[in-house]
């Protein structure tokens, strides 16, 4: 199917970043209940094969025109930085409440969810870089592999950063005709058997594989194994994240649904939703679910999407938009001409771009 022409929205992309999200806020709700629970730890596994993945490739796409501009640096400043800023001190705050952690602003140290911010933010600073480059992606591949060898430091969420860089260039790399490949029949029907196969092997090694592989936080020495074993198996998961990802999206509806236009604003369910969760701790919930087995799993699960809803309606957007998507002062950078101007280009942000895909 092809593209939609370079003036309208695409509601392929709204589509695929609001499932996703709603994929991000179950993996983090998942987590309060899944230990002991073989099924939902499965599923919780393969959604971390690719969630984040397709998240930050999408995030790649849409930041292709970025070339640090006056106007797209304010933007950046405003749609990511500054929201991380708040937001790291009301999760610390939070943390502190509800579990009890000494309050500490460290905005060095990303607290929870909001290292995805600050991670974005450096890669979109590097976009200039990798269009410079001759085989980008190979050389993030390089990178992200060399960064499990390393013994950092969590300071901005330096080893996510690296080691799921790969993803974030390979959708700089991307074009439209990239995704045509997806978007097709063919594709949907080998989507099913892929999740099939990835749930099966993820419930045949249940509890492996460790999280960490996953969520790309620590380097081989934490990880408890030799330098060639982490090669094989990080090389291993970039296959499979990569099959899943593109099962994902050749599932994703092509038209306009219910929830095309929420597509638009995820941003504030990402923000907000882990805001509720700590509400959830606080409050005993996940125990009384847990026990419930079964029936509290599905409970939960359909609690969440309801919220991810919730979070991204029109009252929401407007209540928090002071928080999510704060405004400079606009003396503070000058304006191009308005014909210079181009859309905000990040796949969480709520404003609605110019266009619905960068230029080639």
């Amino acid at each position: 199917m092809p593209m939609t022409s370079p003036d309208t929205r695409d509601p392929f992309f709204d589509n695929a970043k609001f499932l996703l999200i709603v994929f991000v806020a179950l993996g983090h709700s998942w987590e309060q209940i899944v230990n002991g629970t073989h099924t939902l730890q499965a599923v919780h596994t393969v959604v971390y094969a690719f969630h984040m993945p397709a998240f930050i490739l999408l995030c790649g796409y849409f930041s292709q025109r970025f070339s640090a501009r006056p106007d797209q640096m304010r933007r950046l400043l405003e749609g990511v930085l500054i929201p991380y800023l708040l937001f790291e001190t009301a999760y610390s705050a939070t943390n502190s409440a509800v579990r009890g952690e000494p309050f500490e602003l460290t905005p060095t140290e990303p607290t929870y969810l909001c290292w995805f911010l600050i991670a974005l933010f450096l890669w979109r600073l590097s976009a200039p870089l990798w269009r410079a480059v001759r085989h980008p992606v190979a050389i993030a591949v390089l990178v992200s592999l060399a960064a499990g060898f390393t013994t950092m430091s969590y300071d901005l969420a330096l080893p996510r950063v690296l080691m799921f860089l790969p993803w974030f260039v390979l959708g700089l790399s991307l074009r439209p005709h990239h995704f045509d490949v997806v978007r097709t029949r063919a594709a949907r029907r080998w989507a099913v058997p892929a999740f099939a196969l990835a749930g099966a092997g993820a419930y045949l090694f249940v509890p492996a594989p460790d999280e960490h592989w996953l969520s790309m936080d620590v380097g081989y020495t934490e990880l408890d194994v030799g330098p060639l074993r982490y090669l094989v198996v990080r090389l291993a998961l970039f296959v499979l994240s990569a099959v899943l990802v593109a099962s994902f999206l050749a599932c994703v509806p092509r038209r306009r649904t219910l929830f095309t236009a929420l597509g638009a604003a995820t941003m504030y369910p990402y923000l907000l939703h882990g805001l509720l969760i700590r509400a959830g701790e606080a409050a005993g919930l996940y125990p009384v679910l847990k026990d419930l087995g079964p029936v509290g799993q599905v409970a939960l699960t359909l609690a969440v999407v309801a919220v991810v809803f919730l979070l991204s309606t029109r009252p929401v957007r407007l209540l928090f938009r002071p928080l999510v998507e704060p405004r400079l002062p606009r003396w503070s950078v000058p304006e191009p001409p308005a014909a210079a101007q181009d859309g905000p280009d990040g796949a969480l942000t709520g404003r609605r771009p110019s266009r619905s895909r960068p230029s080639s």
